[in-house]
């Protein structure tokens, strides 16, 4: 093959400088907004493709989305651009989205992993004993919680319809997570109580709250933030389930300067789209026995030589947790699309 012909210094010359204004006209075209003629902003509420966003003196403004952005949800902190367009009721434009330091997500059946939440400091896992109390949806949040590395609060609320039979019972249940260290709050909007050591816990910090349908998120919020004006949904009388009542996710300000976001309900909390290290690694007892066991792929089921197992039976883990998270590992497997399935 014939070699090619040197280029002299002065093609050379024209090529660079060629490569120098086609890059240029590159750089003009994919440039982005003029980041100092933008103001910061915290997303407040996303409703379909708008999103409010509220400025550093408080006002708040309808926003329209870049198309470039991937995805905005309440507590991101933007850049944005005020419109003159307000007869709409859209008044700006979010152009950029800054990195967050936390986000909470869920999957989604047919989307994919969705984020909810942003800048969260803490989740609020509310649980009642009307819809029946399950500690398997406990369970999940917290592997969530742990998967994300953001502190959990557990909150059983209507505490007011127990007896006190079913007091003594239910504070034993839920005497494992105080044990693991989680924190542990009942309480009741009908008789106020524990609402004092809730508020002391949302006081300066972001929060959001989380939670199967009619467990009494929206009740909680009307008596930590009563100008909310949250709706309230009844239990359905044919299922026994929650109704759904909070339609879009929003960023709303506490009193002694917290921040609360509350964020659509979901019935099941489904955990499909983490490996099954990471909810081995959520169950926090767990640790120190992980990576111990006799076989590398151990189940931690019947396997020979399954640490896990021996804890339980030494009672040094509790064996209803051990239980919530081998039934947590084969929802998944039941939950996972198709489209996720892992490639043997």
């Amino acid at each position: 093959m014939a070699k090619k012909p040197k280029l002299t210094h002065r093609q050379k010359r024209q090529v660079a400088a060629n490569r120098s204004k086609r890059l240029k006209q590159r750089d003009q075209t994919n440039a982005g907004p003029d980041l100092s003629a933008l103001e910061s902003g915290r997303v407040t509420g996303r409703f379909g493709k708008h999103a409010d966003v509220e400025d550093d003196n408080q006002q708040v403004f309808r926003c329209h989305i870049r198309r470039t952005i991937d995805s905005v949800v309440c507590g991101d902190d933007v850049l944005f651009s005020r419109g003159e367009d307000t007869e709409s009721g859209v008044s700006g434009v979010i152009e950029v989205v800054n990195d967050r330091r936390s986000v909470l997500t869920r999957p989604d059946f047919y989307d994919g992993v969705k984020p909810i939440a942003a800048n969260i400091d803490q989740i609020i896992i509310v649980s009642s004993v009307l819809p029946a109390l399950s500690l398997d949806i406990i369970d999940r949040y917290l592997v969530a919680c742990e998967d994300i590395d953001i502190q959990p609060i557990i909150v059983l609320n209507k505490v007011e319809l127990l007896s006190a039979e079913e007091w003594a019972t239910t504070d034993q249940q839920l005497a494992i997570y105080r044990k693991l260290g989680y924190t542990v709050l009942y309480t009741s909007c009908k008789t106020a109580t524990g609402l004092d050591d809730l508020n002391a816990q949302l006081n300066d910090k972001v929060s959001v709250f989380v939670g199967q349908s009619g467990v009494g998120k929206s009740s909680l919020i009307n008596q930590v933030l009563p100008e909310a004006n949250e709706q309230v949904g009844d239990i359905s009388n044919n299922s026994g389930l929650g109704q759904h009542t909070t339609t879009a996710a929003k960023l709303l300000h506490l009193p002694a300067g917290g921040d609360l976001i509350d964020s659509p309900g979901v019935r099941e909390f489904a955990l499909w789209h983490l490996p099954t290290e990471r909810i081995t690694w959520g169950f926090i007892e767990f640790r120190d026995y992980l990576g111990g066991c006799k076989f590398r792929d151990c189940k931690h089921l019947n396997d020979p030589g399954c640490l896990l197992r021996e804890a339980v039976e030494e009672g040094k883990i509790s064996a209803a947790r051990f239980a919530s998270y081998h039934k947590i590992l084969a929802a998944m497997d039941e939950q996972r699309p198709s489209h996720a399935q892992p490639h043997p």
